[in-house]
């Protein structure tokens, strides 16, 4: 007798379960994605339409009133046919005339995403740099709304470092836009203990917060983490691996003013990270000195002579910050229920 085949163990059949959830999720987004674009694409070429028969006819803007009345008239299961609907179209083909970049870069992000840029960015280049990013880190419309108001294209690659001396060019460009200046710390409430281990500790306790802040690539290796260098141990305060630069990161946190003397410690820190844990697959280690604050030349004075890369940045936490920031920036939760809120986001538009 042919033995019966057995139902699959528990634990195995759990995880088979598990990656099939995953795959199909995997594709839902993607399917949702792509009706997206199209549904982009088609809102700029109704606001194109109506723009160019604005300038070259002279229809008024009581076109799109009547457009909104008819079209949804003859299309009554689509959401998208309102007036202030149809005025982001005309605004939306106005601020990107080229359609190659909505192709691009705009469409490779929802409707409504794009509404917020063109309620809150002037600039077409930093409106196409939030673009990018949200495409990167998956940012949810209010994520996206909030990083802007923090001023995040302001921040990025602002940090004074010295690695176009130290680094080929193409790598120190990349390495020059992972550093952000300033660093915001909204999420620690340190009172009146600002030493160095009362801000690593906060950090560690907010360990997901920080690594947003930090942004995409950076996985926590340890803090204090030990490195040993003829027979003697020194440990560093934060030590993270880079995902996409291939490298490991070095954290040194000072509580008050830049000083000299912490370029030096920090060349010995990325050096005995080189020769002790470095591998033949990772770029060369790089240092970030965070500091309460700083005087841009004697950063550069102080980094002039160092041979490993390093970068200099200040922090803020949320009592140095301005009103409207502390109030505008994201807790954890806030942006744990942002992210659980991109794909009905999508739904809603393709809706």
């Amino acid at each position: 007798m042919s033995k019966q085949p057995s139902f699959p163990a528990g634990e195995d059949y759990v995880i088979f379960l598990q990656a099939l959830k995953a795959r199909i999720r995997t594709a839902q987004v993607r399917a949702a994605l792509a009706v997206s674009q199209e549904l982009v694409m088609l809102y700029w070429q109704i606001g194109r339409e109506i723009l160019s028969r604005q300038q070259q006819q002279g229809w008024g803007t009581k076109v799109i009133s009547r457009l909104a009345k008819d079209l949804q008239q003859e299309f009554p299961e689509m959401k998208g046919f309102s007036v202030r609907n149809l005025t982001y179209m005309r605004a939306f083909a106005e601020a990107y005339p080229d359609e190659a970049i909505v192709q691009q870069v705009a469409a490779q992000i929802p409707w409504f995403h794009n509404c917020v840029l063109l309620d809150k960015v002037k600039s077409l280049e930093e409106r196409l740099w939030y673009a990018q990013r949200t495409v990167e880190q998956g940012w949810s419309r209010n994520v996206l709304g909030l990083q802007i108001e923090s001023d995040l294209y302001q921040r990025q690659g602002e940090a004074i470092t010295n690695f176009n001396q130290v680094l080929p060019q193409s790598q120190s460009d990349l390495m020059q836009q992972v550093l952000k200046d300033p660093y915001v710390f909204d999420f620690l409430t340190l009172g009146d203990e600002r030493s160095e281990r009362a801000l690593e500790r906060a950090l560690i306790d907010h360990i997901r917060d920080f690594l947003l802040e930090l942004g995409v690539g950076f996985a926590f290796l340890g803090s204090q983490y030990p490195i040993e260098v003829s027979g003697k141990e020194y440990r560093l305060d934060l030590l993270f691996y880079h995902a996409q630069l291939h490298c490991y990161v070095v954290i040194d946190l000072k509580a008050g003013e830049f000083e000299p003397e912490f370029s030096g410690k920090m060349n010995f820190y990325v050096a005995a990270v080189d020769n002790l844990l470095r591998t033949d697959r990772d770029d060369p280690t790089i240092g970030i000195i965070l500091c309460k604050s700083k005087d841009k030349t004697t950063v550069e004075y102080a980094l002039q002579g160092m041979q490993k890369p390093i970068g200099v940045s200040t922090f803020q936490l949320a009592t140095n910050l301005p009103e409207r920031l502390q109030k505008s920036l994201p807790t954890v939760e806030q942006l744990e229920t942002e992210l659980d809120a991109a794909i009905v986001d999508l739904a809603q538009e393709i809706g």
